[in-house]
């Protein structure tokens, strides 16, 4: 396996009290009172049109463009003052790197954004391809952007490294190899959610790597 592609949200980042800021900065905008954080990271997974709606939901108001609007500009504002690499991760980059892996992003977060974190946290160095919600047409759980990452990487096929329920189906509907993430933000058990390897710290996933 000489390729490994790897979520953003939740799998490489902590990113939830930023998008938590950025929701409630929306929120206040349009006259609601803030949501917990741990309300907010259940709506993560889906792309930015999916947590706004949840957000509004919440107060039985529709989703809407403008409200996505209002979201990206604060999101992009302040993208990841409060975001930090989930422990392990940079090591592990680092190590495959070394050892001559390609390695991908595929996330539902727009592609400037993603980019735009990954340089902040000081982490693209590592990736050959960053593939994001507006890549492609659609976005995860369908599979398009996921097999578009690998065959840009020249690579299929690859390790897919995840943490939800969406990364889960992604992975299946892409048929590759995944590993899952007990870190991160999902609303069912690990035991619940299609995998191939479990591991709650990098340091794990870089040894399963590379000794595969």
């Amino acid at each position: 396996m000489s390729s490994i592609i790897f979520d953003l949200d939740g799998t490489l980042i902590d990113s939830a009290p930023d998008l938590h800021a950025a929701a409630n900065k929306m929120l206040a905008q349009m006259g609601h009172p803030s949501l917990s954080k741990e309300t907010i990271v259940s709506f993560i997974g889906n792309g930015v049109p999916k947590l706004v709606e949840r957000s509004l939901r919440v107060f039985g108001v529709p989703g809407s463009k403008e409200a996505e609007d209002m979201f990206r500009g604060f999101y992009a504002a302040d993208p990841f003052t409060l975001s930090t690499p989930y422990p392990g991760v940079t090591d592990c980059l680092e190590s495959l790197k070394n050892k001559g892996f390609k390695l991908g992003v595929c996330t539902n977060k727009p592609e400037e954004p993603a980019r735009v974190i990954l340089d902040g946290l000081n982490l693209t160095q590592y990736f050959d391809v960053i593939v994001g919600g507006d890549t492609y047409p659609s976005l995860k759980p369908d599979p398009t952007p996921l097999l578009g990452c690998a065959q840009k990487l020249n690579s299929h096929p690859a390790l897919y490294v995840g943490d939800s329920e969406t990364d889960a189906l992604t992975a299946a509907n892409a048929k590759m190899e995944f590993a899952l993430y007990s870190g991160g933000y999902r609303n069912s058990s690990t035991d619940e959610m299609a995998h191939d390897f479990l591991f709650h710290h990098f340091d794990q996933f870089r040894e399963y790597a590379l000794n595969k």
